[in-house]
């Protein structure tokens, strides 16, 4: 006797398609706040997300490319301030 349903293919695919739309949020939240801890979380949202072929690659793709702006945003601001993460 089984107390859940077993997932199916569409669980998954909607799995995936809420994970490109987390990367896409996060990674453009990353680029105003916390870069150092979204940005890496964008990248593996969107790469988890177009691994498990989601229907929003776009989406997934944004996500990843703003992870990545993400992580460069936060190397420039260090390398101008000359310390280890930027700070107010």
């Amino acid at each position: 006797m089984q107390l859940t349903a077993p997932a199916s293919g569409r669980t998954a695919v909607r799995d995936a398609d809420g994970m490109a739309v987390a990367s896409f949020i996060l990674g453009l939240i990353g680029l105003i706040a916390l870069n150092i801890f979204l940005g890496p979380i964008a990248i593996v949202l969107a790469s988890v997300a177009l691994w498990r072929g989601t229907a929003r690659r776009g989406r997934a793709f944004l996500g990843l490319g703003l992870g990545v702006a993400d992580l460069v945003v936060l190397v420039a601001f260090m390398q101008m301030d000359n310390t280890v993460s930027w700070s107010f």
